[in-house]
């Protein structure tokens, strides 16, 4: 009997996935499955707002280099929601208010 993804399971694999490979598959996905369809920011990415992210995925999805990523953190403009470890973990809710602020700084 053949089994059936369901979107939880896609979603647990998509977080086993490394970065690399889920960058590609959302390069992919928002260049392909979306284009008749006009899908908010938040029916794609809603599940993730209570999601916290690593710093290296903070710095991409802020597309920002990890240098420039830390300097924010050290400067105060970003601050860890929590530590796992010697990891500082960032809160994708804040770090979407930071880059809707980055874009009108940058014009």
């Amino acid at each position: 009997m053949a089994h059936t993804m369901t979107a939880e399971d896609l979603y647990q694999d998509l977080k086993k996935m490394p970065t690399t490979e889920r960058q590609k598959f959302f390069a992919i996905l928002s260049t392909n499955a979306f284009r008749s369809d006009d899908m908010s920011h938040e029916q794609l990415f809603g599940h993730l707002t209570s999601d916290n992210f690593t710093a290296q995925e903070s710095a991409e999805y802020l597309e920002v280099s990890m240098s420039t990523f830390r300097r924010f953190v050290g400067s105060g403009k970003l601050n860890a929601s929590s530590t796992v470890g010697r990891n500082q973990m960032f809160a994708v809710a804040d770090l979407k208010v930071f880059k809707k602020a980055l874009k009108i700084a940058n014009g």
